[in-house]
């Protein structure tokens, strides 16, 4: 993929301190191929993925360039496809940018409670932006019924239900460079594994990426999940001990902002996350305030790992069961930087 190159990796032994572990390391998604956030990784493996198979090329030996290349030369331009998605922020303009990438138009489905910030920017990578007065479910069922009767459209979603799973687990691969790349850059430092890896929770498909990778591998940390408190679907849920639907509320962590774990992430996030917090608005603008202090670009989203973990150390019983001690090593993931989500 053209621009691609691993995201940095930060020691913040301030946070160390503050924490009583070895080392606190944030994963820095502010500039991820371009864009501040990480959700291009999973939009583009399934998007690609998806035209592919459709033109039934060799997934092991495309590339971006060679796909839209095949795009422009062999197929007409009244039957190019158009990628269709629903987001409440960045996994929209990362769709948007893809399809840019590939020479093609998007049209996205936007609820709700996003910032007018994120509307601008989806609208400033070309794509078609539709505004619905709706939650999060509801427009990703409105995008999903949009292209039911078309040739062209392809739903690039990353959420999903009985009869879609194909392009929501393609998604969730595309994550896996992600957590790739940390295990990559701890290596190079002499770093031992971690001890707990946190991430942030929306409809849970970053999470399942995180579930896959650790729990496949010699590695073993403790798995920890951080939600807004207005829009906890996946700790309600592993409460149940089923799939639930909640009722949201607005959040400043906006990207979060969904009612439904995905269908498909949900065995797998049931089985595989150790611990699973929520955290309030004001939790979280701590902790934007405190990683903008150590010289981090990151938005609500990215700075409720350290809520999150702030809180789930809270104890030393909570410790214990985490299997933290002052030779951990904590590995939080900021999501996006600043600009994608302003805290106004």
């Amino acid at each position: 993929m053209p621009g691609y190159r691993p995201t940095p990796l930060v020691s913040l032994p301030a946070l160390a301190a503050e924490l009583g572990v070895g080392h606190v390391v944030l994963k820095d998604e502010s500039h991820r191929l371009g864009l501040p956030a990480f959700k291009i990784l999973g939009a583009s493996w399934a998007a690609c993925r998806a035209l592919v198979d459709s033109y039934e090329l060799d997934v092991e030996a495309i590339s971006v360039d060679a796909l839209k290349d095949h795009i422009e030369t062999e197929v007409s331009p009244d039957e190019r496809p158009v990628l269709v998605t629903a987001t409440d922020g960045n996994h929209g303009r990362a769709v948007a940018r893809i399809a840019a990438m590939l020479g093609l138009a998007a049209r996205v489905y936007v609820p709700w409670g996003v910032s007018e910030a994120a509307v601008r920017a989806i609208r400033q990578e070309g794509a078609q932006l539709v505004q619905l007065s709706t939650d999060y479910d509801e427009a990703v069922a409105f995008a999903a019924r949009s292209t039911e009767n078309s040739s062209v459209d392809v739903l690039v979603q990353d959420t999903s239900w009985e009869g879609y799973t194909d392009v929501p687990r393609w998604v969730v691969d595309g994550y896996t460079t992600l957590f790739q790349e940390v295990d990559e850059a701890l290596l190079e430092r002499g770093l031992p594994s971690p001890g707990l890896v946190a991430c942030p929770v929306g409809v849970g498909a970053f999470a399942h990426a995180m579930v896959d990778h650790y729990r496949s591998g010699s590695a073993a940390p403790s798995l920890l999940s951080v939600e807004p408190d207005v829009a906890a679907c996946l700790a309600q849920s592993l409460l149940a001990g089923e799939l639930m639907t909640i009722k949201t509320d607005l959040t400043v962590m906006a990207g979060m902002n969904c009612g439904t774990p995905s269908r498909l992430a949900w065995p797998t996030l049931a089985a595989g996350i150790d611990s699973a917090v929520s955290v309030s608005d004001d939790e979280c603008r701590r902790a934007v305030a405190d990683l903008d202090d150590l010289g981090q670009d990151v938005g609500p989203c990215g700075a409720s790992t350290l809520a999150g973990v702030r809180q789930a150390v809270a104890s030393r019983d909570r410790r214990d069961l985490l299997g933290l001690d002052e030779e951990s090593v904590v590995v939080l993931i900021s999501t996006e930087g600043s600009r994608a989500n302003p805290l106004h």
